[in-house]
Order: structure tokens, then C-alpha cells, then sequence
């Protein structure tokens, strides 16, 4: 997070300087932070924070999580990489520091996985539940998710305790990682690196997205997606294979 914390001050500055009005804010959420860490526990406990758990208690919970677990934040910064990368409505690195709840929901996830392989269960899913309540995104603190990833707008994003997601890996809203109801032990999606999910699509059960896959908006998806293959439609179907690049992240679907 450091390598790319001064880039982000230098693009706030020049929005504070242009925007008056803003500066109070942009003081509290970046220009006052010379460490990119402590701000992002800022940012993340302002997103958590409510009457019932105030804001020192939210940001004593991530800070501690971020601290003692430096991938939190290389994560955060290979996530700020991908959606610059990915997003052709986002052009600066600021944007979704501040403002992408899909952005903010996954390094609130991070926080509460850290807290669940710490055996920190109920703490683990007070993060989950605060993010749910906040974010109207729920990803069940045991899932596993990768750096690089883009969950773009994110509303109503569903990950189950058992679902995996790889690096590189592009979301849309509305995307649900879930189980078959039929299946108990490991029962949800292993999506695989850069592989790219469309707006609304339902993928169920212990079923392999392969890497470099691509899963049209609104699909239902019930079985295995082999590696660089395109599937649509409900329920889903193989309609195309494209070349498999290595470490190219897939985009959203066009289809």
C-alpha cells in the first residue's frame, strides 16, 4: 500500500486545491495520513462504524488486522491497480480509495477473514454483519479471495463460507458464490486467476470456474467452466473458447 500511497495524496491535492469545499474531507480521509495503512483503517472504520459499535472500536478492530498482517494492504494496492486497470470510468487511484464500496467491502472481508483464521470467530462475523449492513454486500468471512481483484459497483455481491476466489479475478454486482442448498463441507464456487463473472450471475455449488473464464451477466452457472471458455445463459452454456493469455486478467463479459 505504501509503494502507491503518495501517488494517491498527489491526485487528492490537486482535487482539494480545485475543490475547496472538499478539503475538509480529504484532510480526514487522505491528507493527513503519511502511512497508507493507517488510512485505510480510517477509511475502513468509517464504512463499519455505527451507534452500536462507534468508530475507535471499528478502527482499533481493523487497524489491528492490517498491522499484524501485512497482505492486507499489498492486497488493497494490487485491488487499486486492477479496478485503474480494469474500469474505464475510473482513471485515478483516488477514486476508489474513497468512494468504490465494492473496493472498500473487499479489504473490510480481508479484515474479518484475518480475525477468522485467528479463531476470532464472533468478532469475524460482526465485521461480516457491520460490511453486510453498511455495503449490501455479504462475503462470509471464511472465503478465501486473492489480490487484484475488481468488484465493480458491487451491490448485492454473495460469497459463501467455502468459496474461493483467485487473483486477478473481475465481479460485477449481483454475483452470487453459492451453494445448491443439496451439498454440506466444502459446497461453493472456486473461481479461478482472472477469470471475469458478469452483473447478476448465479454460480452454484462446489463447481470450478476455470482461469481466464468468462460468465455472461444474468447466468446461472451449475457446472465446471473449463480454463479460457465463455459460458451464458440459464442454464449456462459453453458458447466460446478464446486464447488463454498468461496473467491477463479477464473483462467483463460483452455478451
Amino acid at each position: 500500500m505504501e509503494s502507491l500511497w503518495q501517488v494517491i495524496r498527489n491526485e487528492v491535492e490537486q482535487r482539494s486545491a480545485n475543490e475547496p469545499s472538499l478539503q475538509p474531507y480529504l484532510h480526514d480521509a487522505v491528507l493527513q495520513w503519511h502511512d497508507g495503512c493507517a488510512a485505510l483503517s480510517h477509511m475502513l472504520a468509517r464504512r463499519l462504524s455505527c451507534t452500536s459499535c462507534p468508530f475507535e472500536f471499528c478502527r482499533s478492530l481493523v487497524a489491528r488486522a492490517v498491522l499484524e498482517d501485512g497482505a492486507i494492504g499489498s492486497a488493497a494496492a494490487a485491488d487499486l491497480r486492477a479496478v485503474v486497470a480494469r474500469d474505464p470510468a475510473c482513471r485515478e487511484f483516488h477514486l476508489p480509495f474513497l468512494f468504490y464500496k465494492g473496493f472498500h467491502a473487499l479489504q473490510i472481508h480481508r479484515v474479518a477473514h484475518w480475525y477468522w483464521r485467528q479463531g476470532l470467530r464472533t468478532t469475524a462475523y460482526l465485521i461480516q454483519h457491520r460490511s453486510n449492513e453498511a455495503l449490501a454486500i455479504d462475503i462470509h468471512p471464511a472465503a478465501r479471495i486473492g489480490s487484484g481483484v475488481m468488484l465493480d459497483h458491487g451491490t448485492g455481491f454473495v460469497a459463501g463460507e467455502t468459496a474461493v476466489v483467485g487473483n486477478d479475478v473481475s465481479l460485477l454486482h449481483g454475483v452470487t458464490l453459492g451453494g445448491t442448498g443439496k451439498q454440506c463441507g466444502d459446497r461453493h464456487p472456486k473461481v479461478r486467476d482472472g477469470a471475469s463473472i458478469g452483473a447478476g450471475a448465479k454460480i452454484l455449488g462446489n463447481i470450478e470456474i476455470g482461469a481466464g473464464a468468462r460468465i455472461g451477466a444474468g447466468s446461472v452457472v451449475l457446472g465446471a467452466v473449463p480454463r479460457a471458455q465463455t459460458a451464458v445463459g440459464v442454464a449456462a452454456r459453453l458458447v466460446h473458447r478464446r486464447p488463454a493469455c498468461k496473467n491477463e486478467p479477464a473483462t467483463e463479459p460483452s455478451l
